[in-house]
């Protein structure tokens, strides 16, 4: 800023404390606007438009290290209309945000006395603005005027601006936001040196099963290799050599089943590269970079969505692969646009903030049909001609083998069910300070955290399956395609369930807004992660 250029104050949203998403324009409380002319805003990118962004000019005359005196910027005549909405707004701890050079500021709306009769609303706005050489790299709001809420009367709203030099230097301005005694706390440690511990012993387990195990079983074929065959015809053999024509026959449902492959190798590609972009760019010091950002990714990694789900649907024989394309591309886009879709409509309903325009969703339905679909159709092709063809190691056998009866505990449903507590083990402290993230007011900003948990899961996610599979293929059972896709993807349904704990003990959210948000969110993140798992 050169000195007296003007410093905009946008005002962006007001609403109830405990629920986080749920937030209005700051100016449908009956708030005053300062004196001077509005300036239009209009959404700078994709990821503020979704996240209900909605910046207004405050009206207020800030000019760069020029000092305003206490003075008044407008009066509000407040009849009993106004005064019962800022009455609600008080009752339910209804908070404001505000944006200087997109520093974010908070205040509180008002005050109730104890017992809960007279309501008071705080209307002097003191700013202190912190500048180190010509930029501005601190902000302080203190609310002040304590003024009780009498129907029928005028309150008058004032502001007065402090510039004072500081230390801080520009690119840490956003520090004194971050949490560290939070999000390093000993018990964030521990939990990442917990999962180290299992990781190391799933892996020795795994080695010690494939090692040993199978030297024996391995021993045991030899052995009977060099029995004569009416020996060998009436020998007791046993195990998974048995299914070797039909362990490599196509799953049931190939169709869906190599379009849920696919995807989740998309959500694990974008998943990483996301967080690596993270650690590397601070994304948290700009509004809704951080989505701009994933759906970006999202759409350029298509390409390996089509890859992996085209080569295992020729692989397994399938035909209509156009059709395999289309599902594969808008498996992950129709599940989220779909409960986006839904809650936009209870947004709308209580004129919030986070209602999505028409226009973006138009701008999202381009990008899946003019981005995602012809990258997705490029790794399809591709897959198809460079992986496509089967090369198993021994052939099919024409007749299923019937499946013998096994113990309970070896159903499929069963290894399902169990398969998930690990993985999920692995992640659900990580879980926990990504929620808080999310759903109160922290930022999030140890990805390197996030990179090490993604890194555990990964291997904890195909130890666990390796050991389900084999026991699936021991008791002779070869339907072990969607055992091992399901066994890793049921993490997805423990995490939902910890979601439940979460909100009813740790957060404080009431009303239908913010509880169908929190609920179809969370369908929608443990959804992906299971297909990423998986």
């Amino acid at each position: 800023y050169q000195d007296k250029e003007e410093v905009v104050l946008w005002m962006n949203t007001v609403g109830p404390y405990h629920n986080r998403q749920e937030t209005y324009k700051y100016f449908s409380l009956p708030f005053c606007v300062g004196s001077k002319k509005s300036i239009s805003h209009y959404h700078e990118t994709l990821g503020e438009a979704l996240q209900g962004v909605e910046l207004e000019f405050s009206g207020l005359d800030i000019k760069f290290k020029d000092d305003v005196m206490p003075a008044t910027y407008c009066e509000i005549d407040l009849d009993k209309e106004k005064r019962d909405a800022f009455v609600y707004a008080i009752k339910n701890h209804y908070w404001y945000q505000m944006y200087i050079d997109d520093l974010p500021i908070w205040g509180i709306v008002g005050e109730a006395d104890e017992n809960g009769e007279d309501y008071y609303l705080w209307t002097y706005k003191k700013l202190e603005i912190g500048f180190n050489g010509n930029r501005i790299v601190d902000v302080n709001l203190t609310s002040e005027g304590k003024v009780k809420l009498v129907p029928n009367t005028k309150i008058q709203m004032s502001y007065s601006v402090k510039w004072k030099k500081s230390d801080v230097k520009f690119e840490d301005r956003f520090d004194k936001y971050l949490d560290p005694s939070f999000f390093q706390h000993r018990i964030h440690w521990f939990s990442i040196f917990n999962s180290f511990m299992m990781v190391i012993f799933l892996v020795g387990l795994v080695s010690m099963i494939l090692m040993r195990t199978l030297r024996k079983d391995y021993a045991r074929y030899s052995k009977e290799e060099e029995m004569d065959d009416m020996d060998r015809d009436l020998g007791d053999e046993y195990g998974w050599k048995q299914v070797h024509g039909d362990v490599f026959r196509p799953s049931s449902h190939p169709l869906i089943f190599s379009s849920l492959i696919g995807s989740g190798c998309q959500i694990f590609a974008v998943s990483l590269i996301v967080i690596i972009v993270a650690m590397i760019e601070d994304l948290y010091t700009e509004r809704g970079s951080m989505l701009s950002t994933a759906i970006f990714v999202y759409a350029a990694t298509s390409p390996v969505n089509g890859y992996f789900g085209g080569s295992l649907y020729a692989r397994q024989g399938g035909r209509r692969w156009i059709k395999q394309m289309f599902i594969g591309a808008f498996l992950i886009p129709a599940m989220v646009c779909g409960t986006a879709f839904f809650i936009n409509f209870i947004a709308i309903y209580y004129h919030a903030s986070r209602a999505i325009p028409f226009g973006t969703m138009v701008a999202v339905c381009c990008i899946c049909f003019f981005v995602i679909l012809p990258l997705n159709l490029v790794g399809t092709i591709l897959g198809r001609n460079l992986s496509g063809q089967p090369n198993f190691p021994c052939r099919v056998n024409a007749v299923p083998r019937p499946i013998p009866e096994k113990k309970w505990f070896m159903e499929p449903a069963v290894i399902v069910c169990l398969g998930g507590i690990l993985p999920f083990g692995s992640i659900f402290i990580e879980m926990y300070f990504i929620f808080t993230s999310f759903w109160a007011y922290k930022i999030y900003y140890v990805y390197g955290f996030m990179m090490l948990v993604l890194v555990i899961l990964c291997i904890v996610t195909v130890c666990v399956t390796i050991v389900c599979t084999y026991f699936l293929l021991n008791a002779e059972d070869y339907r072990w395609q969607w055992t091992s896709f399901l066994s890793a993807a049921s993490t997805a349904i423990y995490v939902y369930m910890y979601s439940f704990y979460y909100y009813f003990f740790k957060t404080k959210m009431y009303g239908l807004f913010q509880t169908s948000f929190y609920f179809g969110y969370m369908a929608v993140f443990s959804t992906a992660l299971g297909i990423m798992c998986g």
